[in-house]
């Protein structure tokens, strides 16, 4: 079944069909026990109420986050995957409401509410946040993350909450200013907007990957782990522009940066845009593959496990109802629809040198072979 709209609904200014993707890496890959993962934290979000009411709750499941993390952690153990699900369905109920891009959720306030969110981490029963089911299911899943996670990997994921509110703040700001990043600021910034080092922590922690320090944060590593991010990022980008498409202003998505850079309609933008994510997916595979060749073998588990990230979520969002059956189009998720999306062996970029946007030059300064 094809992306569903609702008859009468506004047109989308990049059309239904995305152009195929070029990714090398296995993307059918799925966890064995994805269902139950997904009954596991179905009935985890009732048993809080996190959702206010029928209509919450379905778009909430619409999410498909069981399927997500299946994916991206095809050999994982089950109880850190199901605790990384109940997160990610609280996290998108906190997302949907900071990403609004609406001035309505000021940047005072999401400042504000991620200091509280991240003392309720670090420092349990600081009583930052109001009573309420989303504070109560917070403050289970802090309390068996602690107990799941050793010291390193509980900081690393603090760590990870910490850049994704920065980025959410930061993009609130410039949303409630009224400006459009340029091209070289989105990059720089994109990897934290997404979420990559929160989501990083609980793949490492499910597959039980432990990558000792002075590697996990070399310079190659991490250029890997941005790399990985920001494809994902840009593939997020594309999978979700219909369904941001009514907002004022524009959603900062690589489409809508790269036709304000450009002087040229979101459509027109999709070809360079494209580009520029097969460019970095083409440094990504290069650098994978001179990275492994020194690596240990945890490196390398963790290696593996970022190019699951990366094909697992293509997989994920071509038939999540959050992105096939966009809510501003819909009064209800319809599951079975599907972008039905393409695949392609060669990028749309053949180039290998860097792209000329500063703030990731860097990328291919430290994987150059």
């Amino acid at each position: 079944m094809p992306p569903v709209y609702a008859t009468g609904s506004a047109p989308s200014r990049i059309g239904w069909e995305l152009p195929p993707f070029y990714c090398p890496f296995n993307a059918s890959l799925v966890h064995p026990k994805a269902k139950d993962l997904e009954a596991g934290a179905i009935e985890w979000i009732d048993r809080f109420g996190i959702y206010p009411d029928p209509t919450e709750r379905a778009w909430g499941l619409a999410t498909h986050s069981a399927d997500f993390t299946a994916r991206i952690i095809p050999y994982g153990e089950v109880e850190p995957m199901l605790l990384f699900v109940q997160w990610n369905y609280w996290a998108n109920a906190v997302d949907d409401w900071q990403d609004s891009g609406s001035t309505a959720v000021s940047t005072a306030a999401i400042a504000d509410h991620s200091v509280r969110l991240i003392k309720a981490i670090e420092a349990p029963g600081s009583a930052l946040l109001p009573p309420s089911p989303l504070t109560a299911a917070l403050d289970d899943l802090v309390g068996r993350t602690r107990a799941m996670l050793g010291p390193f990997q509980l900081r690393r994921f603090a760590e990870g909450t910490r850049d994704w509110l920065l980025g959410a703040g930061w993009q609130t700001a410039n949303a409630e200013r009224g400006v459009m990043p340029s091209l070289n600021d989105f990059c720089a910034m994109r990897v934290s907007v997404n979420g990559t080092r929160f989501t990083l922590t609980w793949c490492d922690a499910a597959n039980g990957i432990s990558v000792p320090a002075d590697e996990l944060y070399s310079a190659p590593v991490q250029a890997l782990t941005d790399a990985a991010g920001f494809i994902v990022s840009c593939d997020n980008d594309l999978f979700s522009y219909n369904k941001e498409d009514h907002q004022s202003p524009r959603e900062q998505n690589l489409l809508n940066v790269v036709a304000a850079a450009s002087g040229c309609s979101p459509r027109e933008a999709m070809g360079p845009a494209v580009a520029l994510r097969d460019r970095v997916m083409t440094l990504f595979i290069r650098g994978h593959e001179r990275v492994a060749r020194g690596a240990s073998a945890e490196l390398r588990r963790y290696l593996d496990s970022l190019a699951h990230y990366v094909s697992g979520c293509i997989e994920w969002q071509n038939a999540a109802p959050r992105y096939t059956s966009p809510r501003n189009r819909n009064a209800l998720p319809v599951e079975g629809a599907s972008y039905d999306v393409a695949w392609s062996s060669v990028p749309r970029d053949p180039e290998v040198a860097a792209p000329g946007i500063p703030a990731i030059a860097w990328w291919w300064d430290v994987l150059r072979d």
